[in-house]
């Protein structure tokens, strides 16, 4: 058994090199998230979050959920393209987890994608899942709307409205609104005092509110 884990990992990181030759984003991180896992392989049915610098930066998510099998992978800024074309077999499907957190979106968009096209590629995402890990429930975290990406917000609010719909009609997916959860009181503006001086990034007064409206989630 210890023999074909180690040549599990061996081929692993042979073919995410192979890969980085030809561009892989991130590599580096995907390199020591499998280095991590050749230390200390996450036990199966864990929960799994998985996206862009939101959960990357998420530093004490495992302590905020301390009772529970939390396996954080956010990787650099990436985008849901990426993890489509890129990262699931090596930070998703090898954990086969029971529940997977998605944060991811905005830095498609950033980087000039629409909407629909973000909404796209949660669709090619959610196939892929439910093909390679057919019984985990799958979360969408909705696209925040950080101040310092304002002038996205209308494709932001599309991606978000898009994937909403697409959810309604598959079981075991569900749209978990942590957009809203950073609003003022009352309106539809985010709060800034919610944010690092970036106003891209949360805090940690911002991550109590994400964590407020996952608590039922994450259990």
């Amino acid at each position: 058994m210890k023999l074909k884990l180690l040549l599990f990992f061996v081929l692993a990181t042979a073919g995410i090199t192979a890969r980085a030759q030809q561009g892989f984003p991130f590599d580096n991180e995907i390199r020591d998230f499998k280095h991590q896992d050749s230390i200390s392989m996450p036990a199966k049915n864990g929960i799994l979050f998985i996206g862009s610098s939101s959960i990357r930066m998420w530093t004490d998510l495992e302590q905020r959920f301390s009772d529970k099998p939390i396996i954080r992978r956010g990787v650099g800024g990436c985008t849901l393209e990426q993890l489509v074309d890129y990262f699931t077999p090596y930070i998703m499907y090898p954990y086969h987890p029971r529940k997977i957190f998605i944060y991811a979106g905005d830095n498609d968009i950033a980087a000039g994608k629409t909407g629909e096209f973000t909404a796209r590629e949660f669709y090619k995402l959610w196939a892929m899942i439910r093909q390679n890990l057919p019984k985990a429930e799958i979360y969408f975290m909705a696209i925040k709307l950080s101040p310092s990406r304002e002038k996205y917000f209308p494709e932001f609010k599309k991606a978000n409205t898009l994937i909403l719909d697409f959810i309604k009609a598959r079981k075991g997916t569900h749209y978990v609104d942590v957009s809203k959860a950073l609003f003022i009181p009352g309106t539809h503006q985010s709060d800034t005092t919610l944010f690092k001086s970036d106003m891209l990034h949360l805090n940690s007064k911002g991550y109590d509110k994400w964590q407020a409206v996952l608590q039922p989630f994450v259990k």
